[in-house]
């Protein structure tokens, strides 16, 4: 008997703290949020522009994430990121940023899964897409927070 109470008891603690950890609850809907210019920590820009998370809320879960990243004139960056006039002249180059493009996908895919930007690692090759990634995420769960 006293066992039994003792995983009772244990159990209902647990619970408590869980339903009381200040978990946040989201509005259902969609959101959007958007990194500023990437800078250098040397204070340059070294123009790697900024990256714009959308995600859609229901039932106190994120269901659908995109995560898209920009020039700082606002061009999209693509299949083409990475080429210069129109050609690759540089193929490693073009490698590295046609991998940091493509991590974009999988960083949208695993807020979807964990919820919570912090727990998402960066992807080898893609760290500034990474830091621009959370803070969108951020910007755009914050205004997801039920009022």
């Amino acid at each position: 008997m006293k066992k039994y109470m003792r995983i009772v008891s244990f159990a209902s603690i647990v619970a408590m703290l869980t339903a009381c950890g200040g978990s946040v609850k989201l509005a259902d809907g969609s959101y959007e949020g958007t990194s500023s210019v990437y800078t250098n920590p040397d204070g340059s820009d070294a123009g790697n522009g900024y990256g714009v998370v959308k995600i859609t809320v229901k039932d106190n879960a994120i269901t659908e994430c995109s995560f898209t990243t920009y020039e700082p004139d606002g061009t999209e960056k693509g299949a083409d990121y990475g080429k210069k006039q129109g050609s690759v002249a540089n193929r490693d180059f073009y490698n590295k940023a046609q991998k940091a493009v493509k991590a974009c996908d999988e960083y949208a895919k695993l807020l979807v899964q964990s919820g919570n930007p912090d727990d998402i690692d960066a992807i080898s090759g893609a760290t500034i897409n990474h830091d621009q990634f959370v803070e969108a995420a951020k910007i755009a769960l914050d205004s997801a927070k039920a009022k």
